[in-house]
């Protein structure tokens, strides 16, 4: 019996030896297949995105500002290289970032269930809500939201959008009506053919503000409180945890707030735009 208790008593050790080698390759391996290293030695960050005033959108000259455009422009810069902004259609963003067109999606996308089923999420770096912007001519009877759950009233939002989401969970006997951007519901609004709109805070508000004679905001509290985090690529930790250590600099310095008070809360950014 001694003989064979000295081979277990050696493979147990052999064992013992190989698997912090073996955990250390694996761990090797992940590192040089993670998008961090690739986007490291590439020098370039690929960030997606869709233009949503305030939070992305183009300056007089062409190019784009806007609050996630900051995020992305300071998180290229503390990783050491360049930013690449890739504009991408909402409603097949993350279809793009699956199929590799950018390397992060950087676009005011609200935390959800059903698309982490698909992506990655970082840790919340703000938060947001949907709010109500409304038609004096035609919802100057409704004076609660009760009043617009109701089949003869129609309300506009963006397709694909946690606006759409929201239509669906506060006004579920509305009349809904969808469009690919924002404009294109707030023509809808303006010209008499809705009763409501449905979108992001603050662009009801600054809606309302900029056409005083014609809108009017219903209820000063958002319909929603919404995280929004930065999404990528399932199956890499060491992007994520990067990402979201990054978010916790930047919060902890109080950069990220000031950003949102100056897109969000001020119009000091208006006579940068067309």
């Amino acid at each position: 019996m001694r003989p064979i208790t000295l081979t277990l008593a050696a493979l147990a050790l052999a064992l013992a030896l190989a698997a912090p080698a073996a955990a250390g390759e694996t761990a090797a391996a992940l590192t040089r297949e993670s998008a961090l290293t690739a986007i490291m030695e590439r020098g370039v960050l690929r960030v997606g995105f869709d233009t949503f005033v305030p939070w992305a959108m183009k300056d007089k000259s062409g190019a784009f500002i806007g609050f996630e455009i900051d995020v992305a422009e300071r998180f290229a810069s503390d990783l050491g290289v360049r930013v690449e902004l890739v504009p991408t259609a909402w409603k097949g963003i993350i279809p793009a970032l699956l199929a590799g067109k950018f390397d992060l999606l950087i676009g005011g996308m609200s935390i959800r269930a059903d698309r982490a089923q698909q992506v990655y999420f970082s840790e919340p770096y703000y938060f947001s809500g949907q709010s109500m912007v409304a038609s004096r001519a035609k919802a100057a009877d409704l004076k609660t939201l009760e009043d617009y759950n109701d089949p003869s009233v129609v309300i506009v939002a963006r397709t694909g959008t946690t606006a759409q989401k929201a239509l669906e969970t506060h006004f579920p006997k509305a009349r809904k009506r969808l469009f690919e951007k924002e404009p294109q519901a707030l023509q809808e609004l303006l010209s008499g053919r809705a009763h409501a709109f449905v979108s992001m805070a603050p662009l009801p508000a600054q809606q309302a503000a900029e056409h005083p004679e014609a809108l009017f905001v219903p209820v000063e509290r958002n319909l929603t409180n919404e995280p929004n985090g930065i999404a990528m690529r399932k199956g890499d930790p060491d992007l994520l945890n990067y990402v979201n250590s990054w978010i916790q600099q930047i919060r902890g310095e109080g950069w990220i707030q000031e950003r949102y008070h100056y897109w969000f809360m001020t119009a000091d950014w208006k006579d940068r735009v067309e």
